[in-house]
């Protein structure tokens, strides 16, 4: 088997009537932002991308999808660029408002405040440059000072997050095998680049699309394009174009939260060869010294290492539960054990049912799901009950799982914590208190039983990258669902007029991490909540009371004599509609822009008697 990664194999193929279904959008594009969404979950090439992109309506998709405003600075032409990254965000969740501005006008742009960059008030720029836009003739060094001053320019003009690439090496070297050996030859130049370049991302809290890895997955000699340079200042050759905008969505995507969380793996010929059912657990294909029992072994050694970085793993199973489980407890070759299995989900009913099972049992979006079929008709059901969830295509051959899942860059991170490795504990931990619950008939004995602590303290460098997850993936319990960067949230802990509050939740079962955030700003008397977010994991706990009693001394603290409250609905947000009147908030109609206003006044609060301890 070929593995064509520039025509995205792990997507399904367009439908045969795809231009049709355009054109029908375009026509009545009321019903059709979903229908946009599900289009572009298929492998498009530059074309189909193109008139996906000119199907979107001016408006009214926004309610399923995250708008990001993302302006481009190129040294090459990027005209090209924004009907496929546009078209290409739709795969990951985005509703792309693409700003382009003129062509080589880099430095001209960045540098003027009132340049068309700044006028178009972008959340994320992506400084698309490569060796031609940079002195790199001058030396790695100079290169990487030009790329920091651009970078803390925009930061400082208008706070938007920065995106840089890493450069992709030249095929053509000029003294062959020695251009690694001599400093000063291109090649030599670019690989200096492209290791200092990524501390500089991690020092100055800016982001990287790594074209080098891109390039090298596509291959040099296919990814240059000089004819195409001279002719038009493209960047690269047009056939890596999809690929390219797949690797933007699937960035921006975890920029804002939206990269998938949870892998669900069918069982036979995915994890084994052969139907345990059938076979009988000395008949599965799995282990050394045989070509399929090594690419099995091989998937189950992906999955593993996708959990060791913080992916949940789930099962979801035609079969008998205890016939399932026998190859995990009693086969001496599987490496994947039933402790590393958050869900098991094993029984006749229909995928797409157990797969909802499985969101819900762990309590996380069908959006957070990838699932592993090698059926092509399982896969199909799947795909058209829950569109929501990532279903690569699988070749015939399992050697291919591994390559075919982890190229398609669901699990694309954009950080990673000692927090994000443990998430699997986390899940594990919360299917515990369940089964507590479950067996408890009164809502305070159930909490008691917890032995909960709530820590709250300021935002700070440590918090920082969870914080900042939670304020942009975070839908459900969140009053105003506002986004904002590191550099933002940075911003915000250095503010004397903000406040900034994370919460801690410890019980009997152990750490769920930080589940709350909230950002406070001073005006004369009042203290405006203008973010307040929480994750669903911890609903019911009386966490936002606890909260709120640390939130009101603080206020108390710096003088302040009221909190005043907003709820901005959103399509997913109607979970908290009633927060503030719960907590004890008196409405103060609505503002200008149609968000209810609440105030609280500090003097008469009392606070909440709450089921665990407070420590800050």
């Amino acid at each position: 088997m070929k593995f064509g990664v520039t025509n995205l194999p792990w997507l399904a193929p367009a439908p045969a009537d795809f231009k049709e279904r355009c054109t029908a959008i375009a026509a009545d594009p009321e019903p059709g932002g979903m229908m946009l969404r599900q289009l572009a979950t298929h492998g498009l090439d530059n074309n189909q991308l193109t008139r996906l992109y000119k199907a979107l309506p001016s408006r009214g998709i926004e309610d399923s999808l995250k708008p990001l405003r993302l302006a481009i600075l190129s040294n090459g032409t990027a005209d090209f660029l924004k009907p496929a990254l546009t078209a290409t965000g739709l795969r990951h969740g985005l509703a792309l408002d693409v700003t382009e501005v003129p062509f080589a006008q880099v430095a001209q742009q960045v540098f003027d405040p009132g340049s068309g960059l700044y006028r178009a008030r972008p959340d994320v720029v992506l400084l698309a440059l490569d060796q031609r836009g940079l002195p790199l003739h001058q030396g790695a060094n100079a290169a990487l000072s030009y790329l920091k001053e651009l970078s803390e320019a925009i930061s400082k003009t208008c706070g938007a997050t920065v995106i840089v690439q890493s450069l992709a090496p030249i095929p053509e070297p000029l003294f062959g095998n020695f251009d690694a050996l001599y400093e000063f030859s291109e090649i030599a130049q670019t690989t200096a680049f492209n290791h200092c370049l990524v501390e500089l991302v991690r020092r100055e809290q800016i982001f990287l699309l790594d074209v080098a890895q891109l390039a090298a997955t596509v291959g040099l000699d296919h990814w240059h394009d000089p004819v195409l340079w001279y002719l038009a200042k493209l960047p690269f050759s047009q056939n890596a174009l999809p690929l390219y905008a797949d690797y933007v969505g699937r960035l921006l995507g975890a920029l804002v939260g939206l990269a998938r969380r949870c892998l669900v793996l069918d069982l036979d010929n995915t994890i084994w060869g052969g139907v345990i059912g059938d076979d009988g657990l000395d008949g599965i294909i799995l282990g050394q010294g045989d070509p399929a029992g090594e690419a099995f072994l091989a998937v189950q050694q992906m999955a593993l290492a996708l959990k060791e970085r913080g992916i949940i793993l789930a099962v979801c199973s035609k079969n008998e539960d205890d016939t399932a489980r026998q190859p995990f407890r009693k086969h001496p070759e599987m490496l994947i054990k039933e402790g590393h299995i958050t869900v098991f989900q094993a029984n006749w009913e229909d995928k797409a049912s157990n797969i909802e099972a499985i969101a819900k049992s762990i309590n996380i979006g069908l959006d957070s799901l990838v699932f592993l079929d090698d059926n092509p008709a399982e896969r199909a059901q799947v795909r058209a009950a829950l569109p929501m969830v990532a279903v690569p295509e699988l070749p015939l051959d399992p050697a291919y799982y591994p390559r075919m899942l982890l190229s398609a860059g669901y699990f694309d991170a954009v950080s990673f914590s000692e927090e994000d490795r443990a998430r699997v504990s986390l899940y594990h931990a919360d299917a515990k208190r369940l089964q507590v619950k479950t067996k408890t008939r009164d809502l305070g004995e159930y909490l008691a039983s917890l032995d909960m602590t709530l820590t709250v303290k300021p935002c700070d460098g440590a918090s920082r990258s969870r914080v900042t997850q939670l304020i942009n993936k975070s839908n459900q319990f969140n009053l105003t669902t506002r986004r904002y960067t590191e550099v933002q949230v940075k911003a915000f802990e250095r503010d004397d007029a903000i406040r900034t509050f994370q919460a801690r939740l410890r019980d009997s079962f152990g750490d769920n991490g930080i589940i709350s955030v909230a950002i406070c700003r001073a005006a004369g008397e009042d203290w405006e909540i203008d973010t307040w977010l929480m994750s669903c994991r911890v609903l019911g706990r009386r966490v936002e009371e606890g909260l709120l009693n640390t939130i009101v001394a603080a206020a108390k603290v710096g003088g302040a004599k009221r909190l005043v409250g907003r709820y901005i609905p959103t399509r997913r947000n109607n979970l908290v509609k009633d927060h503030f009147s719960k907590l004890g908030f008196a409405s103060a109609g609505e503002d200008q822009d149609g968000a209810s206003l609440w105030r609280l006044d500090l003097p008469s609060f009392v606070p909440k008697i709450v089921p665990m301890v407070i420590e800050s």
